[in-house]
């Protein structure tokens, strides 16, 4: 039976979003999206920042309605095959807590980035690690500094713990202005973010320029670096600033399973800081007590499956050229994305662009910064992608 879609309006009649701002967007399956106060304009549409907006269609299909859903920056091709079988294994242990299993993940994870056990803390997923650092860092106030735009998951619960965000503008190049941000840089920023690969651009700031940021301003002040992203590069391994935290520096890297793993739905993050700093963390969290028995048994069996990580990023890669290349010939100007997804100029006002395409049961995201609207489409499987080309020549012709 078809589940009725839900308008905007029936939305606040039922209370979902209220005064506070509570958020909608987790109910159109964008399980990114930080569930925290938001602010919405008189359209409903979210409004990050006074660069940063997002459209929020007025109809809310259900995801399973979609021919191609492409709203979420999910990988379709996963779990590994090695991962659902350590999941069907596990799955009569499902009744077990995951203690000592949980340290064998860690220790796997630690000889992965080379790192000591002692300098990672799990998490499902690492939003999650994200959030409960906003809340750690900004219960007493003081501000966070980051791009514009930006993955907006730790700034929206820095703002609704009590802290500030000091937004600072992408480059025209859209990489980080390093610089502009070392500037905001005050005696009440509590921590810098950044989001490398940047979500949601998919641009990339150079490595050894970022690492020297890092080094020097996490003497000032801790400088959290959210690598969701990095393992779609051929050699993002290479790119990560890990290496800071064995030189002692005040840095937090964030790294999840949702991406080239293909285990979003699995819920398993992690995050690699000085010990000192995951202990503030850990003040309100339990860490890897989120994480599912049988999850923690999955994750081990993907980082064992190179071969599938290496076929998610040849795939990925492939879709990203297609449509980029198809983009281009429609006469648009794509970004070029380092990531699972993709922006581009749409000549249309973003709401009316959402809504033509759901109504032909394709799911992308859409927004409003650099004073242009944007759609984000994430890549799918390369059928998917050409439903997407096909549906876009019909919506902006």
């Amino acid at each position: 039976m078809k589940t009725k879609k839900l308008s905007r309006r029936e939305w606040i009649r039922t209370g979902v979003l209220t005064a506070g701002g509570v958020t909608l967007l987790p109910y159109m399956g964008i399980s990114e999206t930080p569930k925290a106060r938001l602010t919405f304009d008189s359209g409903l549409n979210v409004v990050y920042s006074p660069f940063f907006k997002e459209y929020i269609p007025a109809e809310i299909p259900k995801p399973t309605e979609l021919l191609a859903k492409l709203n979420a920056n999910e990988n379709p091709y996963g779990p590994s095959p090695k991962a659902i079988k350590a999941l069907q294994d596990m799955a009569g242990h499902g009744n077990r807590y995951a203690w000592m299993e949980l340290f064998d993940l860690i220790d796997k994870i630690a000889d992965y980035e080379g790192v000591k056990a002692e300098n990672i803390i799990m998490g499902p997923g690492s939003s999650d690690i994200l959030e409960k650092t906003g809340m750690v860092f900004f219960k007493e106030g003081g501000n966070v500094v980051s791009a514009d735009p930006s993955y907006m998951s730790l700034m929206k619960v820095a703002e609704a713990t009590g802290g500030t965000w000091k937004p600072i503008p992408l480059k025209d190049d859209w990489s980080h202005d390093l610089n502009a941000m070392e500037k905001a840089i005050d005696g009440n920023t509590k921590l810098v973010y950044i989001c490398n690969p940047n979500n949601p651009t998919g641009t990339i700031s150079d490595a050894s320029e970022l690492l020297d940021f890092c080094s020097r301003i996490s003497e000032k002040v801790p400088v959290f670096v959210d690598e969701a992203y990095l393992d779609f590069l051929d050699d993002g391994h290479k790119q990560s600033m890990v290496s800071l935290v064995n030189e002692g520096k005040d840095v937090i890297i964030a790294r999840t399973f949702s991406k080239i793993h293909g285990m979003a739905g699995l819920r398993v993050g992690y995050a690699i800081a000085q010990p000192e700093t995951l202990a503030r963390i850990n003040e309100v969290t339990r860490g890897g007590m989120g994480i599912s028995y049988t999850s923690i048994f999955a994750a081990k069996a993907s980082m064992d499956d190179q071969e599938f990580q290496n076929k998610s990023r040849e795939l990925n890669a492939a879709a990203r050229d297609y449509v980029f290349e198809t983009l281009k010939s429609m006469g648009h100007e794509p970004v070029a994305s380092h990531t699972s997804f993709m922006i581009f100029p749409i000549g249309m006002e973003g709401k009316q662009f959402l809504e033509k395409m759901m109504a032909m049961k394709v799911g992308v995201r859409a927004f409003e910064f650099m004073g242009k609207n944007w759609c984000r489409v994430s890549m799918g499987t390369m059928e998917e992608m050409k439903i997407f080309t096909s549906t876009l020549r019909k919506v902006l012709v």
